[in-house]
């Protein structure tokens, strides 16, 4: 049996002649292929190609003399040996880090990527100033806005796929922690010159959403005020229904104002407030909880914060 397997770390002596036959950089990619069940999730958590990362887990498998991963359809799945190894070699990492952070201020510079999932109509409220922002700190950083995709939050996360994610205030798991950034409140868009709560309700409305189907946010806070509406046309972009506004003298957009700021829309066009009590939007900054103690992630994450202050 390997000795790993009976190992005691409190009767065992330190074999200091092992060490030059170890090479601890492939143990990261190690605990993030097994957490991620993909060598490719894998590569990009750690800023590595898929290439380099797919040679790299060859030299694991000869230095520990097992497979430690199986394909099994998409996925890259543990073997035996290495379901029993993994809280080891997790363990050892982390203390490795915490020694290492304990004395270490964070350098900056030396972020080379920011990745963030955003919904696209949020994006232009966001990631102008962070790119800004960051580029006066770490010139060489990478940035990528990647689309938001509110099934698989809590997993990019948890697993270090994403950053962050940006996105209206919502309940997520426990390890997944939520910031407000931005507060807005939704207002109408329309060629009327009057809006009224009757005529809000009578009216043709145009929805907007990147889902194919499902409620709109701003209709579940309707529902609660026992107000409904009449959706005739749902589309996925707010430039889009601004246009078609300007072609319908009846219909109606509902929308948040900060993002209204940020669109070209026609002359003929009335913006209002609603004519009844609706809750305002908390835009903000998912994180995860479990790395609150990683100095890069701790800093990225004051700094977005401060930057919405």
């Amino acid at each position: 049996m390997n000795p790993i397997h009976n190992s005691n770390p409190h009767n065992s002596f330190l074999d200091l002649g092992l060490f030059h036959r170890i090479d601890i950089n492939l143990y990261p990619l190690f605990v993030a292929i097994f957490e991620q069940k993909s060598i490719s999730h894998a590569a990009s958590s750690l800023s590595v190609s898929q290439s380099a990362a797919s040679h790299a887990l060859q030299r694991l498998r000869l230095q520990l003399n097992d497979e430690i991963f199986v394909r099994h359809g998409n996925k890259m799945l543990p073997t035996p040996f290495a379901e029993r190894v993994y809280p080891v070699i997790k363990a050892a990492l982390l203390s490795i880090q915490s020694i290492s952070q304990q004395k270490q201020n964070f350098d900056p510079s030396l972020i080379k990527t920011l990745k963030i999932a955003i919904h696209d109509e949020i994006e232009p409220l966001i990631f102008p100033k962070l790119i800004d922002h960051f580029q006066r700190i770490a010139p060489d950083i990478q940035f990528s806005s990647i689309k938001l995709n509110r099934k698989t939050i809590q997993n990019d996360l948890s697993t270090q796929q994403l950053d962050f994610v940006i996105d209206l205030e919502n309940n997520l798991a426990q390890h997944i922690g939520f910031q407000r950034l931005v507060t807005d409140r939704y207002v109408i868009c329309t060629q009327q010159l009057e809006v009224t709560k009757q005529s809000y309700q009578s009216a043709l409305h145009i929805g907007v959403s990147s889902r194919r189907t499902g409620v709109l946010l701003e209709d579940v806070y309707l529902s609660q005020n026992n107000i409904s509406r009449h959706i005739f046309l749902r589309c996925q972009h707010y430039s889009t229904a601004l246009q078609i506004l300007e072609q319908n003298p009846l219909a109606m957009l509902t929308l948040p104002k900060t993002l209204l700021e940020h669109l070209f829309y026609a002359k003929n066009l009335n913006i209002h407030e609603l004519p009844f009590h609706f809750p305002l939007i908390n835009i903000g900054m998912f994180f995860n909880y479990d790395l609150q103690e990683n100095l890069r992630y701790q800093f990225l994450k004051q700094e977005i914060i401060n930057l919405f202050a």
